[in-house]
């Protein structure tokens, strides 16, 4: 840094100035500066600067899956303000594993992250209760902390759900199906009740046969819907939980051989890539990934920079996308 301030004629604090970007320099003299840095191919020492500070600039971001489609542009959304903090992102998938989690989230910690953002697989999070403590900001996402308190930013599951459910009503559909993802996940456990909400809000009757709630696996899937429609009271309409549920539908409703895509009304919770393109396209209520991550990383940043308080819980709207397969009417 001295050479840098002699070849550019200034003194160190100039320099200094220049290189983390303070006020109080001339358009001149940062040029003069910034054109010595080039010249002597400075590099300022972060290590040392971040010791002083007592900070990585480093966070930690946790999610059920990388390959997850959902996930790419919430993950974008956290690396995109964190570049702009000019901190490092480290990212990992809890495989929607507890245990998993546990291991990532404390493998961050002991590397010295200053946050962490955090979609939960487990229930239980008091294990990072000694973290928080020590300063180590954390925001959940998508779903809340288990047995703590702690922010979180989420979709309005709930009503999301409630407003796919009263589309299919408004459309005559009474014998409405719901296939979700495991009941013991948050999201899942919402979007059943948004479901008994909009049906009970209409009147109607949830028979016991319209329900399924489990792994989204496409056998348990497909077996679940077939008994759906089969009967001894048929459906004439399904709700599926999430963007995997949603695409094993459509390959049971739009399989050439016996093709149900027009006789059986379909909506999905979250879109899914080429859901426009079937005919009909596929309507979704749908979340907003990067949103969601935006909104979390914005919280994170603003608890690194010193805000305090409560916990901070942040519900963002979901929105309904007709594409025509929630629009067919209901027939004989």
């Amino acid at each position: 840094m001295k050479d840098v301030a002699a070849r550019a004629g200034v003194g160190l604090k100039t320099v200094s100035r220049v290189v983390n970007e303070e006020p109080g320099v001339t358009d001149d003299t940062i040029a003069r500066v910034q054109a010595a840095i080039d010249a002597l191919g400075f590099r300022r020492n972060d290590s040392a600067r971040l010791l002083r500070k007592g900070r990585t600039a480093s966070i930690g971001l946790v999610l059920e899956d990388l390959a997850d489609p959902f996930y790419s542009p919430l993950s974008r959304a956290v690396e995109d303000l964190a570049r702009a903090h000019g901190t490092l992102l480290f990212t990992g998938s809890s495989a929607e594993n507890a245990d998993r989690e546990q291991e990532l989230v404390l493998a961050f910690c002991a590397r010295r992250v200053d946050g962490l953002v955090v979609v939960p697989a487990s229930d239980d999070h008091r294990y990072l209760e000694p973290e928080i403590a020590a300063g180590v900001a954390t925001v959940f996402v998508d779903r809340p902390a288990g047995l703590i308190d702690a922010d979180v930013v989420l979709s309005d599951n709930a009503g999301g759900t409630r407003d796919g459910v009263a589309h299919l009503i408004a459309h005559g559909q009474r014998r409405i199906g719901f296939i979700g993802d495991q009941p013991h996940i948050h999201t899942a456990a919402e979007r059943l009740r948004g479901y008994r909400q909009a049906m009970a809000s209409a009147g109607l009757a949830v028979r016991e046969g319209w329900v399924s709630s489990g792994p989204t696996s496409p056998e348990r899937v497909r077996a679940e819907l077939e008994r759906m429609l089969a009967g001894p009271e048929p459906i004439t309409a399904l709700f599926a939980g999430n963007n995997r549920i949603t695409v094993t539908a459509v390959r049971v409703l739009y399989d050439g051989d016996r093709d149900r895509s027009g006789e059986v009304a379909l909506v999905g919770f979250d879109d899914f890539e080429l859901a426009d393109l079937l005919r009909p396209g596929v309507t979704v209520v749908a979340q907003d990934p990067a949103l969601l991550g935006l909104t979390a990383a914005r919280l994170l940043f603003q608890r690194l920079d010193g805000a305090s308080g409560e916990p901070t819980r942040v519900e963002l709207p979901c929105r309904l996308i007709t594409r025509g397969s929630g629009e067919i009417p209901l027939r004989g």
